[in-house]
């Protein structure tokens, strides 16, 4: 009988966010992840998306158990729902698990809950899989990668990871354990993709020090920096620049107290006593003396940003002297949210401080040659880019063609797609449901099943679907040079572009008039025009095409 390892994707494949995957042999089932993702600006009312996985639920004595990589949400933003529906042990480090603690805590389950703590270099059995766990760089303390062994082969899944040589804790990814996974011989690696369009290496997350220390020199009152809660380590950094600076910090949000407390009580967040402080106190002290860390630099109107630059914050609002630093990129998808916030928030008199203005964010995601090293450490036999959207995971594997992996030996797939490994070589598989489950309120109240991609004749399916392309649309415009204001209509040409109502005349008169209208709001940079038109394109076909700007001054 054969030996067969399934891979199967149920989240963070052709997509940014809610990541989530399954290993299974001979019926028994290993996950990794379990996180969220955003939802879309027009789902009115739904709080968070986590995967579907209702292929799981069906097999739910046959999960020996949960792996979560790091602490962040896209990973383990649906815990608390798979947890109920799949009481298997949760396997994570120190830090990682006492952030599924907060989770569990908070929907009543952590009683019931097996989780079990594991430390970078250790193994554990887990069903049949030997279970390797080696630390990895990210913008989290405590994240690892997974060394994944059964008798059908070795997988490596580097989980999320940049090559940082100098970071904040000085403890670097395992360039040892890689070394080792090569000589053993990999069968597939499954590498973060979140990068792979930005040439070169992500910068040190230690750059992110001097740029805090300049806009609090600078700043005339309070300090406002937004991030996500499960950030730890740019926590630390605000904290330490608090300290240099002789200021009081205090947090805003319960995501953002709960995550801090648990990370201080297991060493990961260390801040004076002396420096912390409640916020009911901050807001008592001179503006020239507070620190406030709080959600919302995706801009998401429910956060406390969102409602800071709405002017509907309860515990307190601006004040004229404020400045506010969004210590985050935007995810895709989520650039015009977050440019009406930072319009909303110079309205209200603040000064506001993001990416494009300093360097207040550093992605924790390896860049291209990042993962040219990865492949290069690993030397896997076949590859599949995971964890992006489906342009992310085709850059990515024309990067390990670039480095010598055969083409027949890279897979880039999306949700549902399930690889199989069986006497060291890789196949694909039908296709399971691998959508979406919409959360109000925690709870889920829709699912929408996963597209269904093409196949390639040699990979096949029962019927091979024809090929579907993601299209693209070329932007030519001219602006002139003294006023800066458009000269003559847009040019738009729309190229392997399908409307999914057939109608090309109409989305391309609908992008000549919205590229129109932020040109005269004052965009005017090539790559914020190509964001919004595929942030505008989605939202009126579900589609995601390639955009191309071109700018000339006439």
């Amino acid at each position: 009988m054969k030996k067969k390892l399934k891979i199967i994707p149920l989240g963070g494949f052709g997509e940014v966010g809610k990541n989530m995957l399954a290993y299974e042999y001979n019926h028994q089932i290993l996950v990794v992840d379990a996180g969220l993702m955003f939802p879309e600006n027009e789902m009115t009312g739904v709080d968070y998306i986590i995967p579907d996985y209702e292929y799981l639920k069906k097999r739910a004595d046959k999960v020996v158990g949960f792996v979560i990589t790091h602490g962040h949400e896209d990973h383990i933003g649906a815990i608390q729902h798979v947890i109920k529906d799949i009481p298997a042990p949760v396997y994570g480090t120190a830090l990682t698990l006492g952030l599924v603690e907060v989770k569990l805590s908070k929907a009543g389950l952590l009683s019931k809950a097996d989780l079990r703590t594991v430390k970078a270099g250790e193994s554990q059995k887990i069903g049949p899989f030997k279970v390797e766990f080696f630390h990895v760089c990210h913008s989290i303390p405590d994240s690892v990668g997974l060394g994944i062994s059964c008798p059908a082969g070795l997988v490596v899944h580097t989980g999320d990871f940049k090559f940082d040589h100098t970071p904040v804790d000085n403890w670097p990814t395992d360039f040892a354990k890689l070394t080792e996974f090569s000589s053993r011989g990999v069968d597939i690696l499954l590498s973060d993709s979140t990068n792979a369009e930005t040439p070169g290496w992500t910068p040190s997350e230690r750059i992110i020090g001097p740029a805090f220390d300049t806009v609090i020199r600078e700043a005339p009152g309070r300090v406002i920096i937004a991030t996500f809660a499960s950030l730890i380590s740019r926590i630390q950094q605000a904290a330490d620049a608090a300290v240099r600076h002789n200021r009081k910090l205090a947090f805003a949000g319960s995501s953002m107290v709960d995550n801090a407390k648990i990370a201080q009580k297991l060493g990961y967040l260390s801040i004076p006593e002396e420096t912390l402080v409640p916020l009911e106190n901050a807001l008592n002290l001179p503006p020239r003396e507070v620190i406030i860390m709080c959600t919302g630099s995706q801009g998401e109107p429910t956060s406390i940003i969102g409602r800071l630059s709405a002017g509907t914050n309860r515990q307190f609002g601006l004040l004229p002297d404020d400045t506010v630093v969004l210590s985050s990129h935007p995810i895709p998808g989520n650039e015009e949210e977050i440019g009406k916030a930072i319009n909303r928030l110079f309205r209200r008199g603040v000064n506001v401080i993001y990416d494009k203005l300093a360097e207040v964010h550093v992605s924790g995601h390896a860049s291209q040659d990042e993962q040219k090293m990865m492949l290069n450490l690993v030397r896997p036999k076949h590859f599949v880019p995971m964890h992006g959207e489906l342009r992310m995971l085709k850059r990515h594997a024309w990067l390990a063609e670039q480095v010598g992996v055969s083409r027949e030996n890279i897979f880039s797939v999306e949700n549902g797609t399930v690889i199989e490994l069986a006497d060291g070589q890789v196949r694909l598989r039908e296709r399971i449901p691998g959508g979406y489950v919409k959360v109000e309120s925690s709870a889920a109240v829709e699912k929408k099943p996963a597209p269904v991609s093409p196949r390639k004749p040699e990979r096949t399916r029962k019927k091979p679907m024809p090929a579907v392309l993601p299209g693209t649309f070329v932007v030519n415009l001219s602006l002139d040079k003294n006023t800066h204001r458009l000269v003559g209509m847009p040019e738009i040409i729309m190229r392997d572009f399908v409307t999914p109502d057939g109608d090309t005349t109409k989305i391309v008169g609908a992008v000549r008039q919205r590229v129109v209208d932020v040109v005269h709001g004052g965009v005017r940079v090539e790559r914020d025009i190509s964001a919004v038109v595929r942030t505008f394109v989605f939202k009126q076909t579900k589609c995601r095409p390639q955009v191309s700007v071109n700018i000339t001054k006439a």
